[in-house]
Order: C-alpha cells, then structure tokens, then sequence
C-alpha cells in the first residue's frame, strides 16, 4: 500500500509493513479523535469511513492469489476484517462514540505487530508452524454481545 496524499502527518518509510502501520495508527487516531467530539457525527463517520477503506484494502490484498503470506495468516487477517466489518456497519448505525474501543484496540494491536521486525535470519513471512503473539482481545462492554471465541494469531 503506498500512503496517500493529503494527509497532515505521513509514514516516512516507503516498506510497505509501515505504511500499513502508519495507516492503522492514524485510523486509530482519528476514531479516538471522533470519541473526543461525540456532539460530531460527520467526524465519526469520517473516521469509520477511513478506517473502513483501510480495511477493505487488507481484505482485498488477503484475496488475492499473488499474496505471499501463508494460507492461515490471511485467514486470519480475513475473520479479523469480518469483525472490524460488524463494528464499523453498528457504529455507523448508532454513531455511538462510546463503543469505538474495539476498533481502536485492533488497530493499535495490528499496528503494533507490523511495526515489528523479524530476527536477522528470519523470514520476513511467519511459517505456520512459529508462535506468533495472539492478539488481545477487546475489553467486554456493557450491554454488548460477546466477541465471537476463538484463536486468532497474526505474524504479518
């Protein structure tokens, strides 16, 4: 993904695992940005448009038949979209600014694992079989179905 122009702040690095990065944390930002101005709809929908783009973008990389990551990381990545999918549509429904938790703490944890490198000698792509950290799951809220169970493990 190469990163957009128009944007106040840029990722510097032209890898595309920081770019990537880049592009969750200033979705993230702009969610939190949203949940700081809750009398704002249009600026929640902004955010959640981004952060819906963004996610389509990784959706339709996973598909792809070029993707070089292995079978069971882009299944993961793709379960991971189906849920980020749930709680974009809910919160465009209800522009509930309280209930961006989620979405930020996915980002955040994607993000975080991209920003990661691999040990010099490593493959840059995980094998299925290396351990690779679970990423947390979100804080339960009131009020709010249960996130579907499950592992979801993602080495990008």
């Amino acid at each position: 993904m190469k990163p957009a122009t128009g944007y106040t702040n840029r990722p510097v690095s032209e890898d595309p695992r920081d770019v990537e990065a880049w592009g969750l944390t200033e979705a993230a930002r702009r969610l939190i940005h949203a949940r700081q101005a809750p009398d704002n709809p249009e600026l929640l929908r902004q955010a959640l448009s981004l952060n819906q783009r963004l996610w389509t973008i990784f959706q339709t990389s996973m598909v792809d038949p070029e993707c070089p990551l292995p079978r069971d990381v882009r299944d993961n990545i793709l379960t991971l979209s189906i849920i980020v999918d749930r709680q974009t549509f809910d919160r465009l429904i209800d522009l509930d600014t309280t209930k961006l938790d989620r979405l930020i703490d996915i980002n955040r944890a994607v993000a975080t694992g991209l920003s990661q490198r691999p040990a010099a000698g490593d493959s840059p792509v995980a094998a299925p079989s290396q351990a690779t950290a679970p990423v947390p799951p979100p804080r339960p809220k009131p009020n709010q179905p249960p996130m579907p169970s499950g592992k979801l493990s993602i080495s990008i």
